[in-house]
């Protein structure tokens, strides 16, 4: 990691506001660095094949968008894209808390939640590139409705979003709340367990903010799942924090654009 360069979204600018950010972006690097190589995690759907963004439910504009090709002619090459919670699985497994553990399951607990899985050093995508989309199972029938139009989605119940319209409060508030967060890992237990019976994952990374909380987190929400899991399963309940951080993402497309991903 030689250079490093965070900017805040204006959900309100589009797509157009983005690419001239990524643009300046990649021009303020490149006059400081050559570039062979360029990886992109996306925060929605992407159609891998293709190489096109599904859709993003946070930010529109970008239904059925072709990035890569939208930024050939700035970089000179085609860049390869996923989604970022895939990205983000593949720099955990290859660089993070899940080297040595196959099958790895990586969820980004954030603004959204996302989910990503890494076997064989590969990331599984499915028939067609939505395998991991743990935040839209549906964890509670009767609960409120999500921005995808289900009702008691695992992200509209657990993700940080819905947690500040819900409660009038930060996540990093209501983390700090010990009584909130035994109340909180009831639904978070039940998102995760449904990855656990149905992939056996050797560990399970949980990236994004809300994983920053640590301990005060990662403690009463093993305690709930070893609760809810089944007493005959066997299958592990080996759950910790992103090692890298909010890096997770980077150290990804970097290993995606290195091929073999």
């Amino acid at each position: 990691m030689v250079a490093h360069e965070t900017r805040s979204t204006d959900r309100g600018g589009g797509r157009e506001w983005m690419l001239a950010q990524i643009s300046s972006g990649i021009q303020a690097l490149r006059s400081r660095f050559p570039i062979d190589a360029c990886g992109i995690g996306f925060g929605g759907p992407v159609i891998f094949p293709e190489q096109r963004i599904a859709l993003s439910t946070h930010v529109g504009g970008w239904s059925d968008f072709d990035l890569p090709r939208a930024l050939e002619p700035l970089l000179g090459f085609r860049p390869i894209m996923d989604n970022d919670a895939n990205v983000g699985a593949l720099g955990e497994a290859r660089y993070g808390a899940g080297q040595g553990c196959d099958p790895l399951f990586y969820m980004t607990l954030s603004t959204g939640i996302g989910g990503g899985i890494v076997s064989g050093g590969r990331i599984v995508r499915g028939a067609d590139s939505y395998a991991g989309e743990i935040g839209h199972l549906t964890i509670r029938p009767d609960g409120p409705e999500c921005l995808c139009g289900a009702r008691g989605c695992f992200e509209r119940l657990c993700c940080g979003l819905w947690l500040e319209r819900d409660y009038g409060r930060s996540a990093k508030e209501l983390m700090a709340d010990e009584s909130f967060v035994r109340r909180y890992v009831v639904d978070l237990a039940l998102g995760i367990k449904s990855a656990i019976m149905l992939l056996n994952p050797a560990r399970i990374v949980v990236g994004g903010g809300i994983a920053k909380t640590g301990e005060r987190l990662f403690a009463p929400l093993r305690e709930e799942l070893r609760r809810q899991i089944t007493n005959w399963s066997r299958a592990r309940i080996d759950v910790v924090p992103a090692a890298l951080g909010d890096d997770s993402v980077l150290y990804g497309a970097m290993a995606l654009a290195a091929g073999n991903a």
